[in-house]
């Protein structure tokens, strides 16, 4: 069913509730049953819908998502709430008070910006995702901030709004876009729109080449969980200068700004090993956590930062090193054997090994119930296995 109409019918949401939270195994029995009374087509379409809202779950919440509707790309390209709220409460702060959302998809970021006390203008061109917009908008009861119109983004007017916020589409039939250029509408396109708007903010991809990055924008890369997310493009922040390069941390947050240093000096490895935040390695902002830690690099193409001292940091885990062996399996198995270790993390960075197939190699009978992380790496340049433990 390419339409939602029949699933917002009363017997559409009533089906929707009596599905709810069916369980993959019980579907086929749920659907027989069902279809004695009502349509095959709207039963398949509940149970679908139940299907994605259960997925969507993880980035909307149980609660949210249960009443929302959605596509399958919309679950798969929309933005997790918390990161969406994090960014409306921004705009927010620069007193915007309405906002242009171009490609909206189904709705999600004009949800946030919405509860945010922001008037939203929400644009997809396609006509299903932009009647998911507006149904979305209609069951949280946001319906009076949110206006969901179909159109092409390229052929909106933007004058009316403080604020434009673009999140092109970036993937296509062959999986994600890595090109800016190659995203739909083009990242070109977007930067001119933003540049015509007091404020505004592109939505990117966290892989984003930082010479992409326009010189008048501030670059921000944001986690959740410890997970990068995205990357985001500012334009008219005004508190920070043009340029500016951000890694926030989520919850919290927790920002860390760029400030040009060079990069750090390579050490001997110490006790202590710091891994740092997914969103500090993207932004290059990895001189900084060292320079905060007193520490250095383990290798000089690697973002592992170790220090003798152990300090404090919301922006990198630490890990307390307790060997360092050149890398050689058979010489890890033994160790681990002797240690009675039953629970092995493998975490990797400059090596070419999958941490799967060591585990399997190296401990493929659990000794007890110790635990060991190991971190395959380089350290001045020699491939070699540090084993520690989180602090």
């Amino acid at each position: 069913m390419n339409d939602l109409a029949p699933l917002l019918t009363p017997e559409g949401r009533a089906l929707l509730d009596e599905v709810r939270g069916t369980a993959p195994a019980d579907e086929l029995a749920v659907a027989t049953r069902l279809r004695r009374e009502h349509p095959a087509e709207l039963v398949s379409a509940a149970l679908g819908q139940a299907r994605l809202r259960q997925r969507a779950a993880a980035k909307f919440g149980a609660e949210d998502a249960g009443r929302m509707f959605f596509t399958p790309n919309g679950v798969e390209q929309s933005t997790r709430a918390s990161v969406a709220a994090y960014r409306a409460r921004r705009l927010r702060e620069l007193g915007v008070t309405s906002v242009a959302d171009l490609c909206c998809g189904i709705g999600g970021d004009a949800i946030a910006l919405a509860r945010a006390g922001i008037r939203v203008l929400a644009v997809d061109r396609d006509p299903l995702t932009a009647a998911a917009a507006r149904a979305n908008a209609d069951a949280l009861g946001l319906a009076g901030l949110v206006e969901v119109r179909e159109a092409d983004v390229t052929d909106v007017d933007t004058s009316a709004y403080d604020a434009v916020f673009v999140d092109p589409a970036r993937r296509g039939g062959r999986g994600r876009i890595f090109d800016p250029e190659a995203y739909s509408p083009p990242l070109s396109w977007a930067v001119e729109a933003a540049r015509r708007a007091p404020h505004a903010a592109l939505k990117v991809a966290p892989g984003i080449p930082h010479e992409a990055v326009p010189s008048e924008a501030e670059a921000e890369w944001i986690s959740d969980g410890g997970d990068v997310k995205e990357a985001v493009l500012w334009f008219g922040t005004g508190a920070t200068a043009p340029g500016t390069v951000r890694a926030t941390l989520l919850p919290g947050p927790r920002s860390l700004l760029g400030r040009g240093l060079p990069d750090p000096e390579v050490r001997s490895v110490g006790r202590y090993l710091y891994e740092p935040d997914g969103a500090v390695i993207r932004a290059h902002l990895v001189a900084e956590v060292a320079e905060e830690l007193d520490g250095g690099l383990v290798d000089p193409t690697i973002a592992y930062v170790t220090s003798d001292a152990l300090r404090p940091t919301p922006y990198a885990s630490a890990y307390e090193i307790t060997d360092r062996l050149p890398f050689n399996v058979k010489k890890l198995k033994a160790l681990l054997r002797e240690r009675e270790v039953g629970i092995l993390t493998v975490k990797k960075r400059g090596s070419a090994v999958e941490p799967e197939e060591l585990r399997r190699k190296a401990l493929p009978r659990p000794q007890g119930s110790n635990a060991v992380t190991v971190f395959l790496t380089r350290v001045a340049g020699a491939p070699t296995m540090l084993l520690g433990h989180p602090v």
